[in-house]
């Protein structure tokens, strides 16, 4: 199969490339290559290299900058993925698009006033421009016509670029005190997994004898994270805990202390509650999605 990939660069990316070139042919654009803000771009560039399915994970991910920038935030999160649909539904090919837990407000609760996790039919209502625009984003693609998975996934870190592991582990080595948020709460989730369960449905995709049943079938909103939950705070101290063991520090590991969000104030608002419910993406593909302390293991264990 021909894949166009976008975001190479980025984390998800970066991470879904090698994989998937192990049995496909993958046309991975830099940034500079092909400009996600330019949908004429867009659309020669689909044209040119002519895929059988375009997988999008690229994204304006700067969550606060995206606060006063929201007219670039809204080209990349919200129109560009509406001209990659158009583009998918034009040559009647599929396209996979990642999205985000910031499309939600976090205020979920069940009959006992306890965070509970969102299914993917729970009302949106995102806090934030980089939300709203990555829901645009989805809303475009499902307009469109176009055959189509869409993954909301969340809290994404990997041994690549800048993410909450590598800061944390970087300031491990530095200070003997982490101060961190203890009352916001999701399922961190390594671009790994989110790669490895991506792959395997695209091979699902690959090995069907009748696609275009296959898309009818399995066309979706899908959750696409580890599961448990924990805070930033619980995240942070199992990165200790695990980074400590396995010889990833350079000096005794620091305390981990919790704060209120007030304490830590930023030009964007974060949902209180990120946890998704996978339910759905497991029983629909068959696929074996890990808890959040095993990816973070797994991701561990790849670093040098």
């Amino acid at each position: 199969m021909r894949i166009l990939l976008t975001g190479v660069t980025g984390q998800l990316g970066h991470t879904l490339h090698p994989i998937l070139s192990q049995h496909h042919e993958v046309i991975a654009p830099t940034r500079a290559e092909l400009d996600l803000s330019d949908t004429a771009a867009i659309a020669t560039f689909v044209t040119n290299c002519q895929p059988d399915l375009i997988i999008n994970p690229a994204a304006y991910t700067t969550v606060d900058k995206a606060e006063t920038e929201p007219d670039l935030a809204q080209a990349i999160n919200g129109i560009a993925p509406g001209e990659f649909a158009a583009q998918a539904k034009k040559r009647g090919i599929g396209l996979i698009h990642f999205s985000t837990d910031y499309v939600y407000d976090g205020s979920l609760r069940d009959e006992q006033d306890v965070l509970t996790s969102y299914t993917e039919d729970a009302p949106t209502n995102p806090l934030n421009v980089y939300g709203k625009t990555k829901l645009a984003g989805e809303q475009a693609i499902i307009a469109s016509g176009c055959q189509y998975l869409i993954f909301r996934t969340s809290w994404v870190y990997s041994t690549f670029g800048k993410n909450f592991l590598l800061t944390m582990l970087r300031l491990a080595n530095e200070r003997d005190e982490l101060r961190v948020v203890n009352d916001q709460w999701g399922a961190p989730t390594s671009a790994n997994a989110i790669a490895d369960i991506s792959a395997s449905i695209v091979q699902q995709l690959c090995a069907s004898e009748n696609p275009a049943q296959w898309w009818q079938l399995h066309q979706g909103l899908y959750h696409l994270t580890t599961t448990g939950r924990t805070s930033w705070c619980g995240f942070t101290q199992e990165i200790m805990r695990q980074a400590s063991a396995g010889g990833k520090l350079k000096k005794a590991a620091p305390s981990v202390t919790g704060i209120p969000a007030v304490d830590y104030p930023t030009p964007a608002q974060r949902p209180v509650n990120s946890s998704l419910n996978t339910d759905l993406l497991a029983s629909t593909f068959g696929v074996q999605i890990p808890a959040w302390e095993t990816a973070l293991a797994v991701c561990l264990s790849k670093m040098k």
